[in-house]
């Protein structure tokens, strides 16, 4: 006989007696009834939780309800609990996506502060390198006597006084005219050179690669990591000589000496404000010399890691750079049309003319090998060379659309090498004084640099890839690299052509050599 609850009628789970109806309750069910009314509820007699005794059974296995007792009430019961697990999930996921959210601001917070902590940093040194540069440039100045009285020279135009900015130690560069010593030293120069070239004649030097053992030359090594990856771009590059050392610079406004025998950097040497867009390494082994369309060329010491001279030449941007053969002296462009004649030494602007002839601004130039004429290139397309003594133009070489890109002479002293915005490098001969030679390149390439090997038999051309040709009537093609990922900025070959360097945007500078 099943137990029944008297208050339920169903079968207890818990069941328990009372002592005073001797009547059989649910025990959850009776307590509460006690706890309410303090009485039993049959014969309304006082009951107490003491008055009721557990009845002890085997477990009840209760029925199913009605609801659970057909197929379709079973499958409405799994969709109930799908559904439940379903907004148990979604409600899972939108925690989570806001716990993501909430990592990602903490990171990006994270990030900002890091970001600020290193501009700190990067500036509080930059000010601390611009003090202790500052120092002994200021010393120096009040050390040197006042400059002589400016020679009488013949120039085009008269230059504006240079504008001092803050922060900024420049030389007074007032043209203190080119005196007999300075223009007997260039044409001595100019002799020896002559003579040397001569003698040398037009054969191939020894030890020169020949172009097939050129087409096998491939990249020997990349390096990445020499400038600034928040402003990318290493825009110049030169060789130091008798040395495996490169000088290159970058839009991170920095110049960096690089080893390429032990692979480290020497050193790095800040100051411009704008990019570097023009290095010169003097064949002193300790000078580099440098320019920026801040409007300044500096004249680095390696050894002291210092600025010898912040020299203010020009107005505009300063748009080219060259050496000249003595050594002593360099040669400078800008967009203010001018160019400028200096004394690396002292720090000294020796002459600045500007072609009246013209509106516009120069690009580039160059020294001949010879160091008495040099050229020069305009934004309007138009290639001039220039007699240095006589300080005017002595030849135009018109014929190429768009702003001159690069120019280049050749070692042998006839040949000289220009290129622009038009998808050609043209060849001149200086003795006839027209163009011998157009190479025509792809669509849409645009030359950045032009450079010849030292005995003048190979042109290497940098653009969206590297080229080197052979100089010769035909001008073939010898090899192409194609190993930077944006277009090459400029182009030098090493010692007797033993290897190539380049640089490029992506911010790599590379190495090509034979295996």
């Amino acid at each position: 006989m099943a137990m029944i609850c008297s208050l339920s009628n169903e079968v207890p789970e818990e069941p328990v007696i009372s002592l005073t109806s001797k009547h059989i309750f649910e025990k959850r069910l009776l307590e509460k009834y006690i706890s309410e009314n303090g009485t039993d509820p049959i014969n309304g007699e006082p009951l107490s939780d003491e008055q009721i005794v557990p009845i002890n059974t085997s477990p009840v296995q209760r029925p199913r309800p009605p609801t659970a007792t057909s197929i379709p009430a079973i499958l409405k019961i799994l969709q109930d609990e799908w559904d439940a697990c379903m907004l148990h999930s979604y409600t899972l996921r939108q925690q989570l996506q806001m716990t993501r959210q909430e990592l990602s601001y903490a990171l990006y917070q994270h990030d900002a502060a890091c970001r600020v902590i290193a501009r700190q940093d990067k500036e509080v040194t930059a000010a601390r390198e611009a003090l202790a540069t500052l120092k002994p440039q200021a010393a120096l100045a009040a050390q040197q006597p006042a400059a002589p009285a400016p020679a009488p020279v013949h120039v085009a135009a008269p230059a504006e006084p240079a504008r001092p900015e803050p922060m900024e130690v420049e030389t007074q560069l007032v043209p203190i005219g080119l005196s007999d010593e300075v223009l007997q030293q260039l044409q001595q120069t100019h002799v020896k050179l002559t003579s040397l070239r001569k003698k040398r004649g037009k054969e191939m030097p020894e030890g020169l690669p020949t172009a097939q053992q050129l087409k096998h030359y491939t990249q020997t090594s990349s390096h990445p990591g020499l400038h600034s990856a928040s402003l990318p771009g290493i825009l110049c590059l030169d060789l130091l000589p008798n040395t495996k050392r490169t000088v290159t610079g970058g839009a991170d406004r920095n110049i960096v000496v690089f080893d390429k025998e032990n692979e480290k950097i020497v050193c790095t040497l800040k100051g411009h404000t704008k990019k570097v867009t023009n290095v010169v390494a003097h064949p002193n082994e300790k000078t580099i010399i440098s320019a920026s369309p801040d409007s300044h060329v500096r004249i680095w010491d390696i050894g002291e890691e210092t600025c010898k001279h912040t020299l203010r030449i020009h107005d505009g941007p300063v748009t080219g750079l060259s050496l000249h053969p003595t050594g002593d002296y360099m040669l400078s462009c800008s967009a203010d049309q001018h160019w400028g004649f200096s004394d690396i030494e002292h720090g000294k602007l020796l002459c600045k003319v500007a072609d009246q002839s013209v509106s516009h601004g120069l690009t580039c130039c160059q020294f001949h090998p010879d160091g008495l004429i040099f050229g020069t290139g305009t934004s309007d397309s138009l290639v001039k060379i220039w007699d240095f003594k006589e300080q005017k133009s002595a030849a135009n070489f018109p014929g190429h659309s768009g702003p001159i890109s690069a120019i280049a002479f050749s070692e042998n002293g006839y040949y000289l090498a220009t290129s622009a915005d038009d998808e050609v490098v043209k060849l001149w001969d200086l003795r006839k004084l027209r163009n011998f030679k157009t190479i025509s390149l792809d669509d849409k390439y645009t030359v950045r640099g032009l450079t010849f090997d030292n005995s003048g038999h190979y042109l290497a051309v940098a653009g969206p890839d590297v080229r080197v040709y052979q100089i010769s009537k035909q001008c073939d093609l010898v090899v192409t690299w194609d190993a930077h990922t944006q277009d090459s900025t400029d182009v030098r070959f090493g010692p007797d052509v033993n290897y190539v360097a380049s640089v490029s945007n992506d911010r790599t500078l590379k190495f090509y050599a034979a295996n």
